[in-house]
């Protein structure tokens, strides 16, 4: 194995986003010739851009987000460095250096690094409270301004200032699109689209103010407003520059590789630098930079071929058409879409519907598209724009006539995904052809949109081209699309097999591995995917607890190895301290530890714990050891903290010992696994120091007794938590918690979390099930004892067992040595 990895070459890539790491996907499709290094600014694995509006408004977290997890670059052998950024490139020593000074070797570099907001040069722009909207951070940074502020101000009425708009007005703030233009998204749609899409806008509660030339941000040090060339003023206290990207070309730059507006490439994707190749929003090729999704999977295919040796064409250019969906609106538009002397126009407006339709010829060729509302044709069209096609009757009938409006009709589907070409794009964001899922459809038997997502990537971002990847199965299925499309929704696209059908042929025909229920049920892929596999390991624990051998390699890293994995490639160490209550020789272990293995940051967490930041991943056995305190559990899928505030003991207020209840609640459940992870929190009165009313499960003392609160969740999609029930012991109190916790696991969907779970099964439900049927109460209660009973401290089992040190940290390294 030393000789196969010392002769692979070395292939470094600098920047973590779709383009760079779609090209990287492609290439490991067509060799496994090289030992890869990755490094990305930002914390993140690779993310999908595209739906940072949904990070935004809360309805997804960056998790949802995520295009290619930890486990990804694991599982292909790829070191991922992120929140590291390269500063410099030795083209003649062939050798990148980091802004922390650490540097590396390659053979073959791509650069990656994308783009970056356009910043307007007026006075202002660098106040506090003026973001982007970029990026994961940019986002974190607008939803924290959104607890504090509550007008908002846009600067571009393009796609990505729309996005943002609409996710600002979404977390409750009053918010203004600032756009120099009088019309929206002018560069794609005509004057009918833009004002139909801006009517649209403001009935979502979105505020214009078309026109106006931003000229200064207003306020001290912190952003108040804006003031346009006008004079007119407008009061904001967040602003939102999106007024177009530039091309992040600058680490290029200084390192002598020729660029203009990005990093110029020939049309095989190389830089002027030998060995040294470009793709994506950073690049220019023929004095064009994209900064659409499907042009960059385009170039990334030619940059595959080329790095892995394969025979290409050559990249020429790409037809740009752009198919979006904004603020729950389709629109479309390729090649010309303005009224010229010269076209001839073809037109339907539907404002009933909320339908427009324009084709533009020039001599009957077919020169430009644009559509509102129903985006049925847009694959025809952007065919018949891109080959420059000929109106006939024929097609004239099929894209305005028959009255099928917005539904269509099963031919006029068909035939427009017929006429697409096998190498035509799809999947704009994950870079799928037609021939790609044709492919699967038919040599794989694959028959629903789930499936295909799994085995090719399509629908897996923006979820834009599903109508497509529909089109395309009924079209190969013919007769038999209906039939198959009425199989259930199953948790992935390996199985049609809901969660509730997967956990009752577990316990039905006692099946007790992953592997077993994948026979049984008939997965489609027989190793399963990254979704399923920890899913049904729970579903198995859970079920069968003391039967069930937990299967490491069915979990996520954090959970595989007992710490969370850090941006450096480092991990955290979070020990146990029940009820955040410590001891001095407890705070000396730690001071130690974290002096022995150089821990880079001591910090006392949200959860009232000290967390030790920076850890190697082969000296977590041996700290474990020092340490001689339990795993905190902080990244995994169960009990995390229990917090408490000092309550009877110490405080004037107190009625209830919440240390005492909190210790004992965590020491009970603290290594219980749950569909995803679970806080808890109890004060010892009222004033709720603790804050139990954002956590899975609250409990507040009272003279009377304690209260019990469930369902809260204090992260992106904040929730209350609901009064389930009042108890007047301790006892009856720890019962109700464990009948509570056992109902959420045997019901919960995995990475449920209780807030969402509450949500779909109804808090009258549980009261029913947990609080007033006594005898399924008891059989609840039966049954976590039955899970407690197994469990042990994961840290101390490692600690005492040389093949799993050997077998999960360190038998990687020694292989790659």
């Amino acid at each position: 194995m030393t000789g196969t990895n010392n002769a692979r070459r070395k292939l470094v890539l600098i920047g973590n986003g779709m383009a760079g790491v779609n090209a990287l996907e492609q290439i490991l499709k067509l060799t496994n010739a090289f030992e890869i290094t990755v490094y990305g600014e930002e914390p993140h694995p690779n993310y999908n851009r595209i739906q940072l509006s949904y990070v935004l408004e809360g309805s997804k977290t960056i998790d949802d987000i995520i295009l290619n997890s930890r486990d990804w670059y694991e599982e292909n052998g790829i070191a991922l460095h992120t929140g590291t950024k390269v500063v410099r490139i030795d083209t003649a020593a062939k050798r990148v250096y980091t802004e922390a000074g650490d540097s590396a070797d390659y053979d073959v570099l791509v650069i990656a690094t994308g783009s970056k907001p356009f910043v307007l040069p007026i006075p202002g722009a660098n106040k506090k409270g003026v973001v982007g909207f970029r990026d994961i951070a940019d986002c974190e940074a607008m939803i924290e301004a959104a607890g504090r502020v509550k007008q908002a101000a846009v600067i571009g009425g393009g796609l990505l200032g729309l996005e943002a708009a609409k996710g600002l007005v979404q977390l409750g703030m009053e918010t203004t699109v600032v756009h120099l233009m009088d019309t929206l998204m002018e560069r794609q749609l005509d004057e009918t689209a833009a004002g139909m899409l801006k009517a649209e806008l403001e009935r979502q509660g979105i505020k214009f103010r078309m026109g106006a030339k931003t000229v200064e941000v207003l306020g001290g040090t912190e952003a108040s407003g804006l003031r346009f060339e006008c004079g007119e003023e407008l009061d904001a206290q967040l602003v939102v520059m999106s007024a177009g990207i530039v091309p992040n070309a600058e680490l290029a730059k200084a390192s002598g590789i020729a660029t203009g507006r990005g990093i110029q490439v020939n049309d095989y994707m190389q830089t002027s630098a030998p060995d040294v190749y470009a793709v994506g929003e950073c690049c220019e090729h023929r004095g064009v930079c994209y900064g659409l999704v499907a042009p960059l999977f385009d170039q990334g295919a030619v940059l595959a071929k080329t790095i892995a040796g394969a025979n290409t064409a050559p990249y020429e250019g790409s037809t740009v058409s752009t198919k979006l969906k904004i603020s729950g609106v389709d629109v479309f538009s390729a090649g010309e879409y303005l009224d010229a002397p010269d076209h001839r126009v073809l037109r339907l407006h539907d404002e009933w519907r909320g339908v427009y339709k324009k084709v533009l010829l020039r001599d009957k060729r077919i020169v430009g598209a644009v559509m509102y509302g129903d985006v049925t044709d847009a694959p025809l069209l952007a065919r018949l724009v891109r080959e420059g096609g000929e109106m006939s009757d024929e097609l004239y009938a099929e894209l305005f006539g028959g009255g099928s409006g917005c539904c269509g009709g099963g031919g006029k589907k068909s035939s427009a995904v017929q006429g697409m070409a096998d190498e035509e794009i799809v999947c704009g964001c994950n870079g799928v052809t037609k021939g790609d899922i044709v492919r699967v459809i038919r040599e794989d038997g694959l028959s629903t949109v789930d499936q295909i997502k799994v085995k090719t990537g399509a629908t897996r971002s923006c979820g834009g081209c599903k109508p497509l990847v529909e089109q395309l199965l009924q079209f190969v299925l013919g007769d038999g699309y209906q039939d198959k499309q009425e199989t259930k929704h199953g948790i992935c696209g390996c199985t049609d097999h809901t969660r509730d059908d997967i956990v009752a042929a577990i316990r039905e025909k006692h099946l007790t591995s992953v592997r077993e229920v994948m026979a049984v049920l008939d997965w489609r892929q027989p190793e399963g995917c990254s979704k399923c596999r920890p899913a049904l390991n729970y579903y198995l624990g859970m079920a069968w607890p003391q039967e069930h051998e937990d299967e490491r390699n069915s979990r996520f890293v954090n959970e595989r190895l007992h710490a969370n994995i850090q941006k450096d490639g480092t991990y955290s160490v979070i020990p146990r301290m029940y009820g955040g209550v410590t001891t001095p020789e407890q705070l000396r272990q730690i001071a130690d530890a974290a002096d022995k293995y150089g821990a880079k940051m001591v910090k006392v967490t949200g959860g009232q714990r000290i967390d030790l930041l920076g850890i190697a991943k082969k000296d977590l056995p041996a700290i474990w050891e020092e340490l001689g305190m339990p795993s905190g559990y902080g990244y995994a899928k169960a009990l995390r903290t229990v917090k408490t505030c000092v309550g009877n003991r110490f405080c004037r207020f107190g009625t209830q010992d919440s240390i005492g209840m909190g210790i004992r609640l965590e020491q009970k459940f603290e290594r219980l696994w749950m569909p995803a992870k679970f806080k808890m929190a109890v004060n010892g009165c009222p004033r709720n120091c603790a804050e139990s009313g954002t956590k899975d499960l609250g409990i507040v003392g009272n003279d009377g007794g304690w209260e019990v609160y469930v369902g809260g969740n204090g992260g992106i999609r904040m929730k209350e938590a609901e009064l389930l029930c009042k108890v007047k012991d301790d006892e009856e109190l720890v019962d109700t918690c464990g009948a509570f916790i056992q109902y959420y696991r045997e019901t919960g969907n995995y990475a449920e979390r209780t807030s969402d779970w509450l949500e779909r099964i109804g808090l009258e439900q549980v009261r029913k099930f947990v609080i007033e049927d006594a005898d399924n109460r008891k059989a609840l209660i039966g049954r976590v004892e039955t899970a407690l009973a197994k469990l042990a401290d994961p840290w101390r089992e490692i600690v005492e067992s040389g093949k799993l040190q050997q077998e999960y940290f360190h038998l990687i390294e020694v292989a790659r040595d």
